[in-house]
C-alpha cells in the first residue's frame, strides 16, 4: 500500500501558501471580489474552513457529518453558500484563526487514522489519503480564485500531481454528470510538470489523447479558466469532448469561466 504521508504534507504545504497569500490583508482586501459570482476572499476562505469541518465530521463522528448530508440533500443549491456567508460574516481575524486551527485538526485526524478506513462523504466514501487529495485540490482551486482576486501570479508546484490525478480519474464522472455514456476505451493522458517532469496516464498507444501543462490541465478541470485561454490539447473526439466538459470535483456541472476573448 502505498504511503499516504507525501499528500498529507503536501496538503500542509498547500494550506500554508494560500495562508501566506491572505495572512497580511486589510479588510478591504478580505472583501475583494473573487471569479465565483458574490464571492470575496473571505468567502473562499470560508468555504475552504466549512469544508475542513465537514471533513473533520466525517472521520471524527459519522453520526454528526449525517445531519450535515441532510441540511445538504434538503437545500441543494444553497447549502455550500450558505456556509460560505457565514463564515465570510465574521471579522477576518477571526476567520483566519477558525481556518487555521480547523485545517490543523483535520490534518491530525486524517494523520491519525488507519489506512484502510473509509470514510462517508457527499460522493462516495473515502480514504484518508483520498480526503487529502481532495483537500488539496479545493484548497489549490480557492487559492486560485483568492490569487485572482488580489491580481497576484502564483509559481506552480509539483503538488499539482494531486489535482492531476483527480482530474483524470473523474473524466468517466464528468461524462455522466453531463447526461452522456463514458468512453469505453481509456486516454493517453501527457502532462508537464512544473518541475520538467512528464506525468503519464492509460496506454501509450491510446487513439485519444491529451497533452499540455500541468497547471493548465489543473486550470481546466478545476474551471479556472476556459479551455480556449490553456494549452491543453486532444486528440480524438472524446478526448475532446472529455476537454469541454471536465470537472475534478463532485457534485453538478459547473458554469466554469468565460474566455478571456469574452471581456475578461
Amino acid at each position: 500500500m502505498a504511503d499516504p504521508t507525501p499528500v498529507f504534507d503536501d496538503l500542509c504545504a498547500e494550506s500554508d501558501e494560500l495562508d501566506r497569500l491572505v495572512a497580511e490583508l486589510s479588510p478591504d482586501q478580505w472583501a475583494f471580489a473573487t471569479p465565483a459570482p458574490r464571492w470575496t476572499v473571505a468567502h473562499q476562505i470560508a468555504h475552504l474552513a466549512w469544508t475542513d469541518h465537514s471533513a473533520l465530521l466525517a472521520v471524527t463522528d459519522g453520526d454528526a457529518f449525517g445531519a450535515l448530508v441532510e441540511k445538504a440533500l434538503a437545500a441543494p443549491e444553497s447549502y455550500v453558500d450558505q456556509g460560505a456567508e457565514a463564515g465570510a460574516a465574521k471579522p477576518p481575524a477571526q476567520l483566519l484563526a477558525d481556518w487555521r486551527a480547523g485545517r490543523a485538526a483535520l490534518l491530525d485526524a486524517l494523520c491519525a487514522a488507519p489506512a484502510k478506513t473509509r470514510f462517508p462523504w457527499y460522493g462516495p466514501p473515502m480514504s484518508a489519503a483520498s480526503m487529502a487529495t481532495g483537500r488539496l485540490m479545493e484548497t489549490w482551486a480557492h487559492g486560485q480564485d483568492v490569487a485572482d482576486a488580489l491580481g497576484v501570479a502564483r509559481p506552480p508546484t509539483d503538488r499539482l500531481r494531486h489535482v492531476v490525478r483527480i482530474g483524470v480519474r473523474a473524466r468517466d464522472f464528468a461524462f455522466a454528470v453531463h447526461g452522456l455514456t463514458p468512453p469505453s476505451e481509456e486516454f493517453r493522458v501527457e502532462l508537464l510538470a512544473p518541475s520538467g517532469e512528464l506525468w503519464v496516464y492509460g496506454p501509450e498507444g491510446a487513439p485519444q489523447r491529451v497533452t499540455g501543462p500541468a497547471l493548465d490541465f489543473c486550470l481546466l478541470v478545476t474551471q479556472r479558466a476556459h479551455r480556449a485561454d490553456l494549452a491543453v490539447a486532444a486528440v480524438g473526439p472524446d478526448a475532446g469532448r472529455w476537454l469541454d466538459i471536465a470537472q475534478a470535483f463532485a457534485g453538478p456541472p459547473g458554469t466554469g469561466r468565460p474566455p478571456k476573448g469574452d471581456g475578461q
